[in-house]
């Protein structure tokens, strides 16, 4: 595990790290951080909710940028995003 392993379940750490994740998507609320995380499908439902709903729906990536900054997000292949 190249950057270390989660101390309560031993899981090895993701080579992304949370707080470009959380930044993205504060930053940018088109579900970019989504797209860095891996969660693609996610992130392509936050982009159309926010084209659809003319920027009001950036409310949602602006939400979920705070909840991975605050949270315990993982990556695409379940491994937890490093502090």
């Amino acid at each position: 595990a190249p950057y270390g392993v989660h101390p309560v379940t031993g899981v090895p750490y993701s080579e992304k790290q949370k707080l470009v994740a959380g930044l993205l998507q504060i930053l940018i609320p088109l579900g970019i951080g989504r797209f860095y995380m891996g969660d693609t499908s996610k992130g392509v439902a936050q982009l159309l909710v926010t084209i659809v709903t003319c920027g009001i729906g950036a409310i949602w990536p602006f939400i979920d940028g705070i909840l991975i900054l605050t949270g315990d997000p993982k990556d695409e292949l379940g491994r937890p995003l490093r502090g």
